[in-house]
């Protein structure tokens, strides 16, 4: 139980060493070209495929089901929607 403990937040500390960083760097607020919003929208999106591609590889009971991949293709769709310059 300690070393899943320390894996997982192992894994959380490099997500958050690279996170921070690139949210100062893309921020509109400090000369980036993103938004707040676009920023949290990227992070989201990478994060679910990261997560999926993970699942996948090591959970090898786990399947990917068509309501997985429509739900996915929502994922894209709301990025697009987000990006968007209407």
């Amino acid at each position: 139980m300690v070393a899943i403990i320390l894996i997982s937040w192992g894994l959380a500390f490099f997500e958050y060493v690279f996170q921070v960083p690139a949210n100062r760097a893309g921020s509109q607020e400090t000369g980036g070209p993103f938004s707040l919003v676009q920023l949290k929208t990227i992070q989201e999106a990478v994060t679910l495929t990261v997560f999926m591609i993970f699942t996948l590889l090591f959970f090898k009971m786990e399947k990917l089901a068509w309501n997985h991949l429509l739900g996915f293709c929502l994922i894209v769709l709301a990025v697009f929607v987000i990006f968007k310059k209407w």
